[in-house]
């Protein structure tokens, strides 16, 4: 069983035509499925009113569509979200009798160059997903880290979280570290897509019962891991990688947000001297490996509000 992730970048609802319509927060989630093979699309549902979604939308992505109605600044925002988080496989979708030639000056040097243009046929893009889908190799071994974003009590069930596997394997009855608390919790129950499983692997979505901790315990953005190799840090001391569209100075003292997985933290800027480097220190821990690659963002950046990129050592 192989599972897709898709950022859906355009029109409200868009997705409700690709798969049915399943968790509503400030992110929305369709699942497609035939046979063993599963599509998950994810909107942006609060996006453009708030930054967050949209990076979450993409950080859950391995693949993106974006529906073109018209060239504007949310769309521009939408390309440099996608090109500083990495997601160098998509399609693009053009309406309004827009062209190729009209939006190549907007997608050059970016990841969305390699994306194919596709029409608006959705059975025939169901089945390009669902082909996407077939292509992954996801069931292998190693530990696990599943990244939470959403969590809730069910009567007679109890905790319950919803999330997607970022790396490894996970197993019922397994014990996992609830990330950056102290809490450690077993796997009661896995479910993909509704079905029951005694194990999920990277790139599945998966909804996990769990033993050992409660709703109060989480937050979205904790890390289920069983990886001894997974760090919280609370001070970066890296190099940002500025998105070509940025032309603002990184000042000392400004207030960035750092997006990695599900997590989306304020951190301030201790230092940034010339050349890149760049001091950083976080309101609260952030759950990575070592060698990831997170989000940078300013919420009072106006117009493009993504700053660019950062190794997390």
């Amino acid at each position: 069983m192989s599972n897709l992730n898709v950022a859906v970048i355009g029109p409200a609802d868009f997705a409700r035509e690709l798969g049915k319509k399943g968790t509503v927060s400030d992110i929305t989630l369709y699942d497609l499925k035939q046979g063993k093979d599963t599509v998950t699309f994810i909107e942006a549902s609060k996006y453009p009113e708030r930054l967050a979604p949209l990076f979450f939308a993409v950080s859950m992505a391995d693949s993106a569509i974006v529906v073109i109605d018209e060239i504007n600044a949310q769309l521009g925002e939408c390309i440099v979200m996608l090109h500083a988080a990495g997601i160098s496989h998509g399609y693009i979708l053009l309406r309004n009798y827009l062209t190729a030639e009209q939006i190549s000056p907007l997608i050059k040097g970016t990841v969305l160059e390699s994306y194919s243009i596709v029409n608006e046929d959705m059975v025939a893009l169901r089945e390009q997903f669902l082909n996407d889908a077939r292509t992954l190799q996801s069931e292998s071994d190693g530990a696990c880290s599943i990244p939470i974003d959403h969590f809730f009590n069910v009567k007679g069930v109890g905790t319950v979280i919803l999330g997607y596997v970022a790396a490894g394997k996970v197993s019922k009855h397994e014990d996992l570290k609830v990330l950056p608390t102290d809490k450690t919790a077993q796997v009661r129950s896995i479910q993909k897509h509704d079905d029951d499983y005694d194990e999920a692997f990277k790139g599945d979505r998966v909804g996990l019962a769990l033993k050992n901790v409660t709703v109060e315990n989480l937050d979205r953005g904790d890390v289920l891991t069983s990886d001894p190799s997974i760090k919280c840090t609370s001070n970066l001391e890296t190099t940002l990688e500025l998105v070509p569209f940025w032309k603002s100075p990184v000042k000392e003292g400004m207030v960035l947000h750092i997006g990695h997985w599900m997590q989306f933290i304020p951190s301030r800027v201790e230092s940034a001297p010339e050349g890149g480097k760049i001091k950083l220190s976080l309101e609260k821990p952030m759950v990575h490996l070592p060698g990831d690659k997170a989000v940078v963002m300013y919420l009072d950046g106006g117009k493009l509000r993504i700053v660019g990129s950062i190794s997390i050592s």
